[in-house]
């Protein structure tokens, strides 16, 4: 069951439900779930929803109908997520967990470790406990090994994953890492699950051979159950009658999963396939069908890999599978972070100096909050601005460490009034996330389509569904400030006939209904956001730079910088112009190159570049 309880609960009122709860022998959970106060409550007496609803400061009972009750989705609707050290599985940046099957020795851990951070790992996997088919296999390397893992997680900065097949391994874990995986052999080795329970670590639950998903979540429960609520769920693939792979990767598990439990979703390819060619197309088909992290096997020299060698991607192979999912990522909503990180590190030293916010325009739920999710997670709180001006105030007064902008959308091109802005104000851009626009059609809970007599929206919303709106035809649209603006306008009103543009997650938040979701005209809707800040606070590689540079009135002066940077092979991904504030007729270029203008090897350009521009301004490297 589950005790909703008053939004105005007292201490005291609380405390007595605990001990009335915990003298019926009750198991519990106290979370906070869509604004609501809630304890979960698995009750082993015949006490009816009835009797709880009586105790003073519970305002309504909800019964749990599966028997998976505390990682069920009815228990908890909002998706939970595990924090790993400075790393958070779940949300729109998708985990990458990579490394070899086994850890071999310290130099090919390393070794390995330092080739997938650099392609985009987040997390090291290494085995140091081998479960084998057979007995005459390499078993791993036991404590050597998870001292291995540890000294990885000090050199590289990557949190590490090993399999834990025994309770007896419960103190090692505890001392050497960072994540327990139990695997698929084990899934349901109860005394295992019941020990793994009661650890601090968050635990990677592997899939069954040949298990269901309904055995599967119960195995989940028994860790919960035993107090640990850290549980990412990993799809490796069942065991089927097709002999072209090694097992048959069940990637449906993954809707049907989002709609059953709130549980984190990762996917391991590398053993659904067992094959090397197979991995990266699974993996894509993966993250395409909304999983939250991947767990990919590589191996510098897999030929002689003590483990698992044909299904371990090189460390190239790996390199191509990360960029070709930084394209795939947004069109679901998701980001692969090359610089994750890097960028929690510096966010981690930032919180513990008190200042934590980002700013941006618009209210929570609009498109600019989801960027500001996108780039920092949960890790700094956003704050809503009114407008872009106030942004950049916000910004260069310390009121805010960051600052989330608009720059570009692939359908209506530049925000002019924030290149603008970065123009005027002395801000640097230290980042940048993209994020697919998908508009939905949002109204009141009990309000149908043909209820819908006015439409509310921020004028571009309007112009990117045409083609929806032409349903709508005679019928009154009225343009606002900020899409989430409009569905806390009409959540307002109480009227039914109106209807919001704006996302889905808004509509979450304001407790509204989405009536069609996807309403864009075009679903090749993107937008670019750049994060501003007075300075980056840390090192990191930098591969992009903006700038701003003016050049004489006279003919071929532009031609000549362009000349400059192909003398110097550095590929320009934007230039466009803007005019001079206060100077008509008279023009600033912006450009985008794919370099870091300050490097030492860029030092000959960047005296070429001040002698042909009368106005040469570094607008960010990142």
């Amino acid at each position: 069951m589950i005790l909703v309880l008053d939004s105005k609960i007292t201490k005291d009122q609380k405390t007595r439900i605990r001990s009335l709860l915990s003298d019926d022998g009750c198991i519990t959970r106290e979370i906070i779930d869509a604004g609501q106060n809630l304890i979960g409550i698995i009750a082993k007496n015949k006490k009816t929803a009835a009797d709880y609803k009586k105790m003073e400061g519970v305002v309504d009972v909800r019964s749990i109908k599966t028997s998976h009750k505390l990682v069920s989705r009815d228990f908890k609707s909002e998706d939970s997520m595990v924090k790993i050290g400075n790393v958070m599985v779940g949300g729109d940046r998708i985990v990458v967990i990579a490394g070899p099957c086994a850890v071999e020795s310290y130099s090919q851990a390393m070794t390995i470790a330092k080739e997938v951070k650099r392609y985009g790992a987040v997390l090291f996997r290494g085995g140091a406990y081998k479960p084998r088919s057979s007995p005459y296999s390499f078993q791993g390397m036991e404590e050597e090994g998870l001292k291995i893992l540890a000294a990885v997680r000090e050199e590289t900065g990557l949190g590490v994953v090993t399999e834990m097949t025994s309770p007896s391994q419960a103190a090692l874990m505890e001392k050497y890492v960072d994540v327990v995986q139990i695997g698929a052999r084990n899934m349901q080795n109860f005394e295992l699950l019941k020990c793994v329970g009661k650890m601090s670590k968050p635990v990677v639950l592997k899939r069954g051979l040949a298990s269901t998903i309904q055995e599967w979540l119960m195995s989940a429960e028994y860790i919960v159950a035993g107090g640990n609520d850290n549980v990412i769920l990993c799809e490796r693939g069942i065991r089927t009658f097709e002999p072209y792979t090694r097992n048959t990767l069940d990637l449906s598990a993954i809707p049907v999963l989002k709609q059953l439990t709130h549980l984190p979703i990762l996917i391991d390819p590398s053993h659904a396939t067992g094959i090397r060619e197979k991995v990266s197309p699974m993996a894509r088909a993966a993250v395409a069908a909304g999983a939250d992290a991947l767990m990919i096997e590589v191996h510098n020299d897999p030929d002689n890999a003590l483990s698992d060698g044909p299904q371990s991607l090189y460390p190239e192979q790996f390199g191509e599978l990360t960029r070709d999912l930084y394209v795939i990522a947004p069109v679901v909503g998701k980001q692969i972070d090359f610089d994750y990180l890097k960028k929690s590190e510096v966010i981690s030293l930032l919180n513990g100096g008190g200042i934590k916010t980002a700013a941006f325009m618009g209210e929570n739920g609009d498109y600019s909050h989801k960027a500001s999710l996108s780039y920092f997670g949960d890790d700094l709180t956003s704050i809503p601005m009114k407008s872009y001006r106030d942004i950049f105030n916000a910004c260069e007064s310390g009121r805010a460490e960051y600052g989330v902008i608009p720059v570009e959308n692939s359908l209506t091109g530049s925000i002019h009034e924030n290149f603008d802005l970065l123009q005027e104000y002395d801000l640097k851009i230290i980042g940048e996330v993209t994020i697919r626009i998908k508009h939905a059609l949002i109204a009141h809970k009990s309000a149908t389509k043909n209820d819908i007599k006015t439409i509310l929206a921020y004028p571009s919303a309007f112009a990117q569904c045409r083609n929806f709106l032409d349903q709508f035809a005679g019928e009154e649209p009225l343009a606002i400030k900020a899409t989430s603006g409009a569905v806390r306008q009409i959540k307002k009103s109480g009227d039914i006939t109106q209807a919001a543009i704006g996302s889905a997650m808004a509509a979450d938040i304001f407790e509204m209904k989405v009536i069609e979701d996807s309403i864009e005209d075009n679903p090749r809707n993107f937008t670019r956001f750049a994060i501003i800040a007075k300075e980056y606070k840390g090192n990191k590689k930098v591969g992009k730079t903006s700038l701003v540079f003016s050049t004489g009135n006279k003919p071929g002066a532009l031609f000549e910088v362009m000349k400059i940077f192909s003398r110097y092979h550095i590929n320009l991904v934007k230039l466009e112009s803007r005019p001079i504030l206060g100077k008509p007729w008279e023009y600033m270029f912006y450009a985008d190159i794919e370099a870091d203008i300050l490097s030492d090897a860029l030092v000959p350009m960047m005296a070429d570049l001040k002698d042909k521009s009368e106005v040469l301004k570094i607008l960010g490297r990142y």
